[in-house]
């Protein structure tokens, strides 16, 4: 093991001193090496600054996005993909099959895996805004870093969640201000960001995150061929969808496959398949004012009929209605 990589596991010496509650875990301060959680001010200034309005902001860190909210939102359903979200400002609520997810300013959620949700801010003003960054994550980099460090034990499989909810502990939060503070000096991304990313992968890792990497890091699990067929299906949504093909992709029996795609995806493959595709049309009618009968047949739609009304169902209005309620919003 390298000395860094030492280094941040002696920082994690404390984790078992962490108990769980629902999906979060909750750090105690009876512990002699962690320091207390420091607050979220210093990124929800970083976010601030680069983010002038309500919006979401792609910048020039590979990866890392910028949010920010002025008012609470309107449930809106969307696909949670491997990366980490980080709230610096206000609050926000997910919806994860039956499950409620609340998190708020100071934590983190890390998603192992594509999860449908519905998610809405709920704690933003014009004073104090909703302040968030989502770094999506690269599944070969985890697995890279992980053959390089000693793996927490294994957990129960009931212990097991693809969605995790903690406190940023100090080390991690220092990582992820560093890495948002490399859009003031623009010149050092392409050689530092790499850097940081990968310390907040191997603090992840090392961490009480690691729970919802665990099932991905296991060569043939259930876990890693339901996220290998995901992947495959977000570069293939247009094609027509056979689920028999599917299984056999991730060598399991169709029935099988079916059981353990709801069980880590929380719906069914069509379910998904039918949510890449309405997702993908409404982004292409948001920012590229194509109408809803040419986004339908880019998506893999055949009918335009169906489209209208699988699309209502999902958004709750029809595709005209849903993207000019989502600009009048801004």
């Amino acid at each position: 093991m390298s000395a860094a990589l030492e280094a941040v596991k002696k920082n994690s010496i404390c984790m078992a001193n962490r108990r769980t509650v629902a999906t979060c875990t909750v750090a105690t301060s009876d512990c002699p090496h962690m320091t207390q959680p420091r607050t979220p001010t210093a990124l929800a200034a970083l976010i601030a600054r680069h983010t002038p309005h309500s919006g979401d902001f792609p910048s020039a860190v590979p990866n890392l996005t910028l949010h920010r909210r002025s008012t609470p939102t309107s449930a809106i359903p969307c696909i949670y993909s491997l990366g980490l979200g980080v709230i610096a400002q206000g609050g926000k609520q997910v919806l994860l099959q039956e499950a409620v997810i609340n998190y708020r300013a100071g934590q983190g959620m890390l998603t192992s895996i594509d999860q449908p949700v519905v998610a809405r801010v709920t704690q933003g003003s014009a004073a104090e805004p909703f302040l968030g960054m989502m770094l999506t994550l690269d599944m070969h980099q985890i697995l890279q870093t992980a053959a390089q460090m000693q793996p927490p034990p294994p957990s129960r499989a009931s212990d097991y969640r693809t969605v995790v909810v903690d406190e940023l502990e100090p080390g991690l939060a220092s990582a992820l201000e560093r890495l948002v503070g490399l859009l003031d000096e623009p010149a050092l991304i392409p050689q530092l960001a790499p850097l940081i990313q990968q310390e907040i992968i191997v603090r992840l890792l090392a961490g009480p995150y690691s729970l919802a990497l665990q099932q991905l890091l296991a060569v043939g699990s259930p876990t890693q061929q339901i996220f290998k067929t995901v992947a495959w299906l977000k570069q293939n949504f247009t094609q027509p969808l056979r689920v028999d093909d599917l299984a056999q992709r991730a060598h399991m029996s169709p029935s099988t496959f079916r059981q353990h795609f709801r069980a880590i995806i929380g719906v069914s493959p069509l379910q998904f398949h039918k949510q890449l595709r309405l997702q993908e049309a409404r982004q292409l009618m948001l920012s590229q004012n194509i109408d809803a009968g040419r986004a339908a047949g880019l998506v893999g739609y055949e009918s335009a009929s169906q489209f209208s009304r699988e699309y209502s169902r999902v958004f709750g209005a029809p595709p005209q209605r849903d993207i000019r309620r989502m600009r009048e919003a801004g």
